[in-house]
């Protein structure tokens, strides 16, 4: 029996129970290890401590329910916060937008639905196309990890606030800092669509040529931020380098409108030639 078997066995426990107070000792008990070998090896198949995938899957439950008109305060209790003040601290640990932002914007997050270690076939071909330089108006990132960026962008109507009330198709762009050795992050609209307020905005210019475009496949509200991780991976890990193209270094950029409530998006990606 491999190790994914005993960790599966400990998921399973922790799934059925994500409403009662689970102990570490009884998940080990089940997966068959001593405590401390149970959280050396859920870490290495899952990436997460117990205890983080716990309040993950714990939080995506009460946002579901959330969406349902549920008392956020009845949901956060029968998942274990033994007060709205705790489920509040915790979800702007997670998600850094406050649940009542989230509760008026509905906006896309990153959920945490049950680990499994089936492994689901997943291809999305692209288009080729060319574009022609166009600039954008942009808010630069604050934060490390991209997607807490857009939960602050969409639950703020940032997007309205640029275009001064428009539903305009917002850019999510991406390029590598070579002098900080990082990711810089950017989220706005064509500078053609801008009426409204740009005070903190950069302005950028997204250079024409040939571009792959990726279109993500369509899913629901709760996997849409996992779906878009899951074709940025085949992008860079399959297509990329089997595609005989070579990726043109700058703008990368990510194309979706909040509002729509399609929950599939366009992946851009620069290449030569």
């Amino acid at each position: 029996m491999d190790y994914k078997t005993h960790i599966m066995r400990a998921i399973n426990y922790i799934e059925n129970n994500l409403k009662n107070n689970i102990k570490l000792s009884d998940c080990a008990r089940v997966s068959g290890y001593s405590d401390y070998h149970f959280i050396r090896v859920f870490k290495e198949a899952t990436g997460l401590t117990p205890a983080d995938y716990m309040r993950k899957r714990r939080l995506t439950e009460i946002i579901k329910r959330m969406r349902q008109d549920v008392p956020i305060s009845e949901t956060a209790f029968e998942y274990g916060f033994n007060s709205k003040e705790n489920f509040t601290r915790a979800f702007i640990s997670e998600h850094h937008i406050l649940p009542t932002e989230y509760k008026k914007a509905l906006n896309s997050l990153k959920l945490y639905e049950a680990i499994s270690f089936a492994i689901q076939p997943f291809e999305v071909l692209p288009e080729l196309t060319y574009l022609k330089t166009f600039d954008v108006i942009a808010y630069m990132s604050d934060e490390a990890c991209p997607p807490n960026f857009w939960n602050k962008y969409n639950s703020r109507k940032w997007s309205k606030k640029l275009s001064g009330g428009k539903v305009c198709e917002d850019y999510g762009i991406s390029a590598w800092n070579e002098s900080e050795n990082k990711l810089d992050y950017f989220i706005g609209i064509r500078k053609n669509n801008v009426l409204g307020n740009t005070d903190g905005t950069v302005e950028l210019s997204i250079p024409g040529g040939l571009y792959a475009v990726f279109t993500t496949p369509r899913t629901s509200h709760y996997d849409f931020v996992n779906t878009i991780h899951r074709t940025w991976d085949y992008i860079n890990n399959k297509w990329l380098q089997n595609s005989g193209y070579r990726r043109k270094s700058g703008y990368e950029f990510e194309l979706y409108v909040e509002e729509s409530r399609t929950y599939s998006e366009k992946i851009y990606i620069p290449l030569e030639g």
